[in-house]
């Protein structure tokens, strides 16, 4: 049975191979030591636990209206309007099954065959395969390490065509952690009311901040950018709920609306338990998210220290977000490697020590390390790569 065409175009994980192998390494018995985790090891705070159980056995299991509950949605609004300043209306809002939902969705009703979308390199790896999935083009702009990986207006202008439909903006950023701050959103936001091309801002780490600069969101700058950016969040990163599924997209209200009729005939609703979870996470007792916060900041600290003490490892020290994206090409090249990739694999075979190579990111010469684990394990983990560049050396 042939396959369509749209699932054919798909780029496999460059994760997988290391993934399947550190996975058979540990059912061996090996102690293997994963930096891939996309997700808090903290478990999901004790007050949505007991909403999300109490609104069980309320009989809260029934279906929900496609586009999120009012009383999720009337949580968001109001998240919005603490946290950016920013008034929405309900039929601005959409209730999403995590934010990559939201982020696909969004694709599916934006994009017509050949349409471009901006995303800067180094990109979380599912932004350009959902593009395709829709019949349209990402184009990449190689966001340059020594501007902290962040995407210039002179690059930004450069990519846009007449085929151009929207730019993604990730802040802060996965894989790099990278954070724009207000003059440089402004900037950016100048070029796109130019040539009127969408602002997809995704902010799913906009809790996980370690600096004095406050996150901002490009939609709080102006009245002009607000009409011209779709906003992407959700609860997974910030209130350690990525099994819970539940994201969103705020903004315009016809693409929200056609967001909302396509959720109709694919997904239904948003899982009913999970709404009233996320509901308890933004209406309830934030101080989890500080102590969450305030743990991986000091994880940065110190793993950003052990790792550039490491011969052949240079790192830009992120903003936000819970990566490390340590440029590793003279560490590869010291230890007689031909690719990242390669370095990786053996580092996993002889030091069982886990990372995602950056070639998924569109970055090659970087490895994405997570430091959402503990402290512990991370002093291992350095300790173990440390040896490995020095007895290949």
């Amino acid at each position: 049975m042939d396959l369509a065409n749209r699932v054919q175009t798909l780029t496999p994980s460059s994760t997988l191979a290391i993934t399947a192998k550190a996975k058979e390494l540990k059912q061996a018995g090996h102690d293997v030591i994963g930096l891939g985790a996309g997700e808090p090891d903290f478990n999901t705070p004790e007050h949505i636990l007991d909403a999300a159980s109490k609104s069980m056995y309320d009989g809260f299991t029934k279906y929900t209206p496609s586009g999120g509950t009012v009383e999720l949605k009337k949580a968001i609004q109001q998240k919005m309007q603490d946290d950016q300043g920013l008034a929405y209306d309900l039929d601005q809002i959409i209730v999403t099954i995590g934010a990559k939902h939201g982020l696909y969705t969004l694709f599916q009703v934006l994009l017509n065959k050949g349409d471009e979308v901006i995303v800067p390199a180094p990109y979380w790896v599912s932004y350009p395969e959902q593009i395709k999935l829709a019949e349209g083009k990402p184009v990449f702009v190689d966001a340059k390490e020594e501007n902290e990986f962040k995407l210039t207006p002179e690059q930004l202008e450069h990519a846009i065509t007449d085929k151009t439909k929207a730019v993604i903006i990730n802040s802060p950023s996965n894989p790099t952690g990278a954070m724009y701050d207000k003059e440089e959103l402004e900037a950016l936001g100048e070029v796109c009311l130019k040539h009127n091309i969408l602002i997809v801002s995704d902010e799913i780490y906009e809790k996980l901040t370690y600096t004095s600069t406050k996150h901002v969101s490009i939609a709080e700058l102006s009245p002009q950018l607000k009409e011209q950016t779709v906003v992407i969040n959700g609860v997974s990163k910030s209130h350690s709920m990525t099994g819970w599924r539940i994201g969103y997209a705020v903004g315009n209200k016809s693409i929200i609306k056609a967001m909302t009729n396509l959720a109709s005939h694919s997904t239904s609703n948003p899982t009913s338990i999970a709404q009233v979870a996320a509901e308890a996470a933004y209406t309830g007792d934030q101080q989890p998210v500080n102590i969450m916060r305030e743990a991986f900041a000091d994880r940065l600290e110190k793993l950003y220290d052990w790792l550039v003490a490491i011969p052949g490892i240079d790192c830009v020290k992120p903003k936000g977000a819970f990566y490390l994206f340590p440029n590793v090409k003279e560490a590869v090249e010291m230890n007689g490697f031909e690719t990242v990739d390669e370095w990786v694999t053996a580092l996993l075979e002889e030091e069982k020590v886990a990372l995602v190579p950056g070639t998924g990111f569109g970055a090659p010469d970087n490895v994405r390390l997570s430091y959402a684990i503990s402290l512990e394990q991370l002093e291992e983990a350095a300790n173990r790569i440390k040896r490995f560049v020095e007895n290949h050396s």
